[in-house]
């Protein structure tokens, strides 16, 4: 019976046929055709308009903390300035 069974099993992995190996892929199914390219086209500008707002954004953030140094440098002159006249007005 055991044997009856693995003649059987035997006989029919014989027959069945190994699959024959394609020759590739299509090339609607390896290329992202003329929809690919847009897309990716699109988020390339994306990228470049969001690199360019940024690179502006963190100039302008850089030259706000430049103008406030120096403001606080001169509002520092001149109280040092205004303190030195009281002291020599109470000198």
């Amino acid at each position: 019976m055991i044997a009856d069974a693995l003649l059987h099993a035997s006989v029919w992995l014989a027959a069945t046929p190994t699959p024959t190996p394609s020759s590739g892929p299509s090339e609607d199914q390896v290329t992202p055709g003329v929809v690919g390219f847009v897309v990716t086209f699109l988020v390339a500008v994306a990228v470049v308009l969001l690199v360019i707002d940024m690179v502006r954004r963190i100039r302008r953030v850089r030259y706000r903390a430049e103008i406030a140094a120096k403001l606080d440098a001169e509002q520092a002159g001149e109280q040092s300035a205004a303190q030195a006249a009281e002291d020599d007005d109470r000198a």
